[in-house]
């Protein structure tokens, strides 16, 4: 009997590999980086990313398409420009005819208009199958021509970037078209329309050194390289070993090039609300809803209010130094609807004292930027304590000016012990980057507001509150220099800081005194996790008001009370 049974099984086996081998097996792909084989259905339901290691596969234009457009809503342009030969290179035309037969397209480049969740844009997608997608004439021509009708229909640019430079070819006419799409996008930009750019696996040489750096909003995809020169040119070049990672998105990131990486599972999206973001506007008060609750305080703190003491100045600078002390982070997550981070200042670092981005206040934009110390040693010392570099002051006034073009208001956060005094720091130039930034900050046609939450440390504060109106926190502090540097200097003795704090006159209520602020924030007994939500919503409840003032206001009449304001001081 177990015999039988045994056969049986064994039948029953056999059937079930015939069955099996009968079935089609499914199709893999080999991903690029870590080898694996993998099920090719299952990379494309991922959007091409490899399940096993997470690397990004190219996308080849049609997918391109499918993932970031509405569907059916692509409409193509410039789809028939006759190829150019410039130089009349020989083999040179037999090549694009073979790149066109093995991918479909017309050139390295498309072009169109297209729905993104419903909002009409301007699209370009590179795609590296074509020559690498290497930059000629009919590249640089269809993308100059797409811009200047995106500018003609006052539409959004997005393009896709990709390219391995120049197309060798084409000589000195490809080089030209650096040029040619650099002023489009010039065009473009002094029409107040947002052009952003994705950087894409490769993107280098002449593409990187024209439209692909031009974005008001540049993002890449994890693990794209970039660069101007390839890394093995830079290596046989210099003679040296490149650093893990060099060139890589997340090397720009870190050294302030680009503002941001955006997965593809998240980059329809992100393109959707970049473009409602960044919709002209008239006014500052586009409120979507207005504040109907009674502002009233938890049990908790009206307990803390009835024992609070009076703090001496000396008290106060001690309190704003601790690193309890809510940052402007804390406060952000209460004043804006969302906060989306945009780092760097396009030249060389993205530096984490200052922290910059765009939110909304009840669906009013607005261009949010702080200083922050930290909350803990390690924070502290990966944000400098707060102080930052030139750097960090580059890329506030880049952010700042971003917001003038789009008529967006900016709100600055102040906490800094001072601008950071190093070597680095004279190196690359702080007194200019302060300057500068009081220079800008002073002509800036949008609503300036500025908040100083904790300490105000001279012109490293400064910098940062050059606003219509500046606010403090009841226990923050605003000064030349640290009670210690004054009394260092004239006293020469800096064991009588304490004594100096008193002098100063450096507290939010010498200050409104003095009429160098324009409000006190109260902070329900002392700023802490208890305070935050309520000190949050106080400064979101008055921010609306102050919005509200300027919202028939044009740019110049904006400058020039700002100017007034500090002219009277």
């Amino acid at each position: 009997m177990l015999f039988i049974k045994k056969k049986a099984k064994e039948a029953e086996m056999e059937k079930m590999k015939a069955a099996e081998a009968e079935q089609p097996k499914p199709e893999t792909v080999k991903c690029p980086k870590c080898g694996a084989e993998l099920d090719k259905q299952r990379v494309v339901k991922a959007k091409y990313i490899c399940y096993e290691c997470g690397s990004y596969f190219r996308v080849k234009t049609k997918n391109r398409i499918k993932m970031v457009t509405d569907s059916k809503s692509f409409e193509p342009w410039f789809e028939d420009m006759p190829m150019s030969n410039p130089l009349n290179t020989a083999g040179y035309e037999d090549k694009v005819k073979a790149a066109q037969e093995k991918t479909g397209l017309k050139e390295a480049v498309t072009v169109g208009k297209a729905l993104i969740n419903g909002e009409p844009a301007v699209i370009g997608i590179c795609d590296a199958r074509f020559l690498m997608s290497s930059m000629g004439y009919v590249v640089g021509e269809k993308i100059a021509r797409a811009v200047e009708r995106a500018t003609e229909e006052k539409l959004p640019v997005f393009i896709f970037c990709c390219s391995g430079g120049a197309r060798m070819q084409e000589g000195i006419i490809s080089l030209m078209q650096m040029a040619k799409t650099s002023a489009a996008l010039k065009k473009h930009s002094e029409a107040g329309l947002l052009y952003v750019s994705i950087l894409t696996d490769p993107t280098t040489g002449g593409v990187t050194a024209s439209f692909a750096m031009l974005g008001d909003i540049i993002l890449g995809e994890p693990g794209a390289l970039v660069g101007f020169a390839g890394p093995r040119v830079i290596k046989q070049t210099i003679g040296q070993d490149l650093p893990e990672g060099f060139q890589r998105s997340e090397f720009l990131v870190e050294h302030g090039i680009i503002d941001g990486i955006i997965t593809r599972d998240k980059m329809k999206d992100t393109m959707y609300q970049l473009i409602v973001t960044h919709k002209q506007r008239t006014g500052y008060a586009n409120f979507d809803k207005e504040e109907n609750e009674k502002f009233d305080i938890s049990e908790i703190l009206k307990e803390r209010l009835t024992s609070v003491e009076n703090k001496t100045p000396w008290e106060k600078i001690r309190g704003t130094r601790q690193m309890t002390r809510p940052c402007a982070l804390d406060y952000i997550d209460y004043i804006c609807d969302d906060f989306h981070e945009i780092h760097g200042d396009r030249t060389m670092n993205d530096d984490k004292a200052i922290v910059g981005g765009i939110g909304h206040i009840d669906g009013q934009p607005v261009t949010v930027i702080a200083q922050v110390k930290g909350s803990s040693m390690t924070e502290c010392m990966e944000r400098n304590f707060g102080m930052p570099l030139p750097d960090g002051y580059r890329k506030a006034l880049r952010l700042m000016k971003q917001a003038e073009k789009f008529n967006r208001p900016i709100i600055t956060f102040v906490n800094t012990p001072g601008a950071f005094c190093g070597l680095e720091a004279e190196e690359r130039g702080m007194g200019e980057a302060i300057a500068r930034n009081l220079y800008e900050m002073s002509a800036l046609k949008v609503p300036v507001l500025c908040i100083l939450i904790g300490e105000g440390g001279s012109g490293g504060a400064l910098a940062m509150a050059v606003g219509n109106e500046v606010w403090m926190l009841e226990n923050a502090v605003y000064s030349i220099l640290s009670p210690e540097g004054y009394a260092s200097i004239l006293w020469k003795d800096s064991n009588r800081a304490e004594e100096a704090a008193e002098v100063m006159q450096l507290t939010a209520q010498d200050l409104s005194r003095l009429g160098v602020i324009e409000k006190i924030i109260p902070e329900y007994g002392g700023a802490d996790k208890e305070s935050v939500p309520y000190i949050g919503k106080f400064i979101k409840m008055n921010a609306k008001e102050f919005l509200k003032k300027f919202d028939g206001m044009n740019g110049e009449e904006i400058a020039a009370a700002r100017y007034k304001r500090f002219r009277e001081m």
